[in-house]
């Protein structure tokens, strides 16, 4: 059995209220979801599928800063794993579509340590 995972990673030089930060990964982890029931893609939903059975394990980690946060996204495209940017809406604390954070996944566990093993937690 394969451990499956998704992972959040927040940019912590925006220094976002735990509130803030909160709802950002919802958004992500809502949206990485929508995205793959929409995409058709056949492996996705059978990661997909194992993960919600083996109780939807997510870890959320930090980064210094967009470039970063975006390196981490476009490795995770290459290796052809789900993935999401989340930008704001900019009515609270943040201008208007800054990026506070991405997400990866679910996939397997290994797949994604690949591209996000030496992060810290957030």
């Amino acid at each position: 059995m394969n451990d499956y995972k998704q992972v959040i990673v927040v940019r912590t030089d925006l220094k976002l209220s735990k509130g803030k930060i909160a709802v950002q990964v919802a958004h992500a982890a809502v949206t990485l979801v929508l995205n793959i029931l929409k995409a058709n893609n056949k492996l996705w939903i059978k990661w997909l599928n194992e993960w919600l059975e083996e109780g939807q394990k997510k870890i959320v980690l930090k980064v210094k800063d967009l470039n970063e946060l975006l390196d981490l996204y476009n490795a995770a495209l290459k290796e052809g794993l789900p993935a999401v940017i989340i930008r704001d809406a900019g009515l609270t604390e943040v201008p208007p579509n800054t990026i506070t954070c991405i997400g990866i996944g679910p996939a397997p566990a290994e797949l994604i340590d690949k591209i996000t093993g030496g992060l810290k937690l957030l």
